[in-house]
């Protein structure tokens, strides 16, 4: 007998319409809803309890205080854990992305429009062919499986044949893809170098790289790097570039430091793997902002929305990969995540490749049973306590002394921490210190507006006032699912409001 469903659809919605009148009804829910409205709709606010209070440093008088419990934002990045302040992000982040590319604000001067800019697509390579829409020129053929596949089809970025898939290629490119992008940036300044004429060593006195990076992952679970790549001066942003410093002698390294980057894998039962960049690679130059498109009829980016266009992947987190949002910390998280049977065998590749290996003093010949063989009642083991399982660094030490302290290179990857990442290490947005102003700085100067408005309303300086802060954590998150939803209807209406109120700006 097939079972039979708990609740069916129409009683879901008149449960569900039931919570939210009983929210909108009980003691409080005016002041709550102000509450979230200020934080922006954040769907995952932190509660906190303590005291805030501005006193006078002469008399010892409070001139303004707040006592008892407050909601902060909880500032997260991904919009799947919260819209709201993944649109803060994604806005700090045009910002530091608009400040490199034009410049004129955060101390960039605007002569940085006028240098070498190019917007750089750096792909992964194939391991195994997947399930895609294939429109070279854009005329439509047929997947390799041989079918027409639908935008919105689950098999999209799916293997045709898992069976040959190389996951384990696969999670060892991704964690190294940091590694990939850093050789990548060597090569690019040695080749810049070697078109100047000048020995590597005197490239920073000649020139500065200056760059701002975004990884976005693709359906099939690997990240592509979109990068705007800006050459300088040696002194920065406000020194003019050398003369030999060309969009073409800089298109041309790009393509030659492409063709050489290369990274050995460390060695998974006796094989390696030389990982490099896909051999697709896109690079456009960047001009001055003249239409409000991201490229125009003949392919050359504008400054206009680039920065959105680039911005907008740092808050996607793992996108269209559906990958966990939070760190996995055991095998029953992976069983519980809802993901594709693809997306779940690279986190489980990746936490097998992160697992702790046979103790070598207790099992010499390599064999450990997890449900139990022996060791655990055996004489006392100083290595693994008992255990019967090492890190891979701990058996190499143990085995290998002549190393030293060395790490291995598998746990260096330190794969189980990043398997909810799908291997990824690094940070979604990262740049080269001279390309912009840091987030850091960003957020210190809404920090401070909001001071000098405070001390603005009341009327001193900040040098006659001690600002006295004690607060401690509460909880985490909304009390019921209700909220939860009626703080992401409130995200929603205030980002409404916001296009539409810049869109009327830009019709002005």
């Amino acid at each position: 007998m097939p079972p039979t469903a708990l609740i069916n659809h129409t009683d879901y919605q008149r449960i569900t319409a039931d919570g939210f009148q009983r929210r909108a009804r009980a003691a409080g829910f005016a002041q709550w809803r102000t509450d979230i409205e200020r934080l922006g709709g954040c769907t995952h606010p932190i509660r906190l309890s303590g005291s805030w209070a501005v006193q006078d440093n002469t008399t010892g008088t409070v001139l303004d205080s707040l006592h008892g419990r407050v909601m902060v934002p909880c500032g997260n990045r991904r919009e799947s854990v919260c819209p709201a302040c993944s649109d803060r992000y994604a806005a700090d982040a045009f910002h530091l992305l608009r400040a490199g590319l034009a410049g004129g604000t955060k101390g960039i001067p605007v002569t940085v429009a006028d240098k070498p800019r190019l917007f750089l697509t750096l792909t992964a390579p194939s391991f195994g062919p997947v399930h895609n829409r294939r429109t070279p020129h854009g005329t439509a053929i047929p997947c390799r499986c041989g079918e027409f596949h639908h935008p919105d089809d689950p098999r999209l970025g799916q293997p045709v044949d898992p069976g040959s898939y190389d996951y384990l290629g696969h999670v060892l490119w991704q964690a190294h893809s940091g590694e990939l992008w850093h050789r990548f940036i060597t090569a690019l300044k040695r080749h810049l170098a070697h078109a100047a004429g000048l020995p590597q060593r005197a490239f920073a006195d000649h020139a500065r790289l200056s760059f701002a990076k975004v990884a976005e992952y693709q359906r099939r679970g690997l990240i592509h790097f979109h990068a705007v790549i800006r050459l300088d001066g040696p002194d920065g942003p406000g020194d003019p570039t050398p003369t030999w410093g060309t969009v073409q002698a800089l298109t041309d390294a790009i393509h030659a430091a492409h063709a050489c980057t290369r990274v050995t894998s460390p060695d998974i039962d006796g094989r390696t793997w030389e990982l490099a960049f896909g051999g697709q690679i896109d690079i456009r130059p960047i001009r001055p902002a003249e239409a409000g498109r991201v490229e125009d009829e003949r392919g050359v980016i504008t400054d206009d929305r680039l920065a959105s266009y680039v911005a907008k992947y740092a808050t996607k987190g793992t996108g269209k990969s559906e990958a966990a949002d939070r760190r996995i910390r055991s095998q029953a998280d992976i069983d519980r995540l809802r993901v594709t049977p693809h997306h779940r065998r690279i986190i489980q590749t990746a936490w097998d490749l992160g697992a702790p290996v046979p103790c070598p003093d207790c099992h010499p010949h390599g064999f450990h049973h997890t449900d139990g063989c022996g060791c655990q009642h055996a004489h006392y083991c100083a290595t693994c306590n008992n255990g019967g399982e090492v890190t891979r660094t701990v058996r190499q030490r143990r085995l290998h002394p002549e190393l030293g302290d060395r790490p291995d290179p598998v746990d260096a990857l330190k794969l189980r921490r990043w398997a909810h990442m799908l291997a990824f290490r690094g940070h979604f947005l990262t740049k080269s210190q001279a390309y912009s102003v840091p987030f850091r700085q960003i957020r210190d100067d809404r920090r401070r507006y909001r001071h000098e408005h405070t001390l603005a309303e009341l009327g001193v300086t900040e040098e006659s006032i001690t600002v006295v802060n004690h607060w401690s954590l509460v909880s985490v998150g909304h009390h019921t699912p209700e909220e939860r939803e009626l703080a992401a209807a409130i995200a929603e209406r205030q980002r409404e409001a916001r296009k539409h109120r810049y869109a009327t700006e830009r019709k002005d």
